[in-house]
């Protein structure tokens, strides 16, 4: 098989099918990444994939190239894993998608299974079967079907080789039998699995994602009510999360989401449902996204408050830059979008994170270690939770800060501990701690 596209999906999933024992090329059009990756290295931070791809590319099972003659009449199923990002309003961008078949299709001789992982508005994949099949010597032996990722960046090696479901939307009994071979290991463990229809998997995917960003702002909305009353909504959060309607999980409040799926997502499920003429589903997600930013906004305010509501020329120290732990991906990070508004206000910015590397941002200064961080600053911000920040010793950074002010955007710190060596500790939606 062949999988086209090799980021964070494509080089998990090319490695994770080598893992299931197949025989993989994984195509890209960057040469750079493609010698990285044949090397059996990873050109991204994602925890357990390196190793899997040193295995693979060492068995022989896997390999990369950058030439398309290599994979088209070789595999005789080809996965699409190419990113989609926002485009104009909030439209998905398909170009990446276009392009790969555009070079595939028409190198097509023999029957063969095209397979989408990407996140898609609902109707392209018929859309690209069509545009396949006239465009393949192989005209309509050609099929598409559709198997989209539930991958969480920072467990997408767990998430490939021990998913939690898999879908697999067909219109044909072969593609469903050739997709039941290629998952039989994960199906052979009772992975729970649902067989649709193509519109119904591209639904799935953007469904479960507007969902999940849905829980997280609700629990964010909350938090500004509770800061406002006088609550604390950690405790609001474990008591409704004891109700098995809801569950506790992603009742986090914090700065919200980010990176590079569920806000392009859910624009793209905004724009496909105004499309389409279903208003009520893309104005209840543009309440989602409103909530959503918001948050980043509320906790630079909250940074700006502690600065008697000026942080010009206030050295203020961040603490994280990825949109998650467990990931060195930036893109839409929310610790960068405080940061910017900060910077914007005045503030001398300084920044660590573990393993996101910054490319040069006027203003800000990315640093090599916390106390570098620390070192002089009037506020500490933590807004990514990695866990070595929890680990930090209060006593001894305090004597790194011009203040001993932190505000912990993520409600993982120990507010005690911290208290007890003199800080003051403001934790958003607590109000208690203000």
């Amino acid at each position: 098989m062949s999988v086209i596209g090799t980021n964070y999906l494509g080089a998990t999933h090319a490695a994770g099918m080598a893992e299931f024992g197949h025989h993989v090329i994984g195509v890209d059009i960057d040469a750079d990444r493609v010698k990285t990756l044949n090397a059996g290295e990873s050109h991204i931070f994602e925890v357990g994939l390196e190793p899997l791809l040193a295995k693979h590319t060492a068995t022989g099972r896997l390999r990369f190239t950058t030439d398309y003659t290599e994979i088209a009449d070789w595999a005789d199923v080809h996965f699409l894993a190419l990113g989609t990002p926002s485009g104009p309003g909030g439209a998905a961008d398909l170009s990446q998608l276009h392009a790969a078949i555009d070079r595939l299709a028409p190198l097509l001789h023999e029957p063969c299974l095209v397979v989408g992982k990407s996140t898609v508005p609902v109707g392209t994949a018929l859309a690209l079967e069509e545009r396949i099949r006239r465009l393949a010597p192989a005209g309509d032996a050609v099929e598409v079907a559709w198997n989209p990722e539930f991958l969480r960046e920072a467990y997408a090696v767990e998430d490939t080789l021990r998913p939690d479901r898999l879908v697999f939307g067909t219109h044909s009994a072969h593609a469903l039998e050739v997709l039941h071979e290629i998952y039989s290991i994960p199906l052979s463990d009772r992975t729970p699995l649902v067989e649709c229809d193509i519109a119904t998997a591209e639904l799935i995917k953007v469904a479960a994602n507007a969902f999940l960003a849905t829980k997280i702002s609700f629990i964010n909305a909350m938090s500004q009510m509770c800061q406002a009353a006088g609550g604390d909504v950690t405790l609001l959060a474990d008591a409704i999360g004891f109700d098995k309607r809801i569950g506790r999980e992603f009742l986090n409040a914090g700065l919200g989401f980010g990176g590079g799926c569920l806000p392009k997502d859910i624009k793209a499920l905004a724009f496909r449902a105004e499309e389409l003429g279903v208003t009520v589903l893309s104005d209840f997600i543009r309440s989602v996204e409103a909530i959503n930013d918001g948050q980043r906004i509320e906790l630079a305010e909250l940074a700006i408050a502690q600065a008697s509501g000026d942080v010009s020329g206030k050295r203020i120290a961040v603490l994280g830059a990825a949109f998650k732990p467990g990931t060195d991906d930036t893109r839409n990070s929310p610790a960068l979008t405080v940061a910017d508004r900060l910077h914007e206000s005045g503030a001398d910015v300084r920044i660590y994170d573990p393993q996101a590397r910054l490319p040069p941002r006027e203003g800000f200064t990315q640093v090599a270690s916390v106390e570098q961080a620390l070192l002089g600053a009037d506020i500490v911000l933590h807004l990514t939770e990695w866990p070595e920040f929890r680990q930090l010793d209060p006593e001894r950074l305090g004597q790194l800060v011009k203040k001993k002010v932190i505000i912990d955007g993520r409600l993982k710190l120990q507010a005690a501990s911290w208290r007890n060596a003199g800080w003051k500790v403001v934790q958003i939606g607590r109000a208690g701690s203000l």
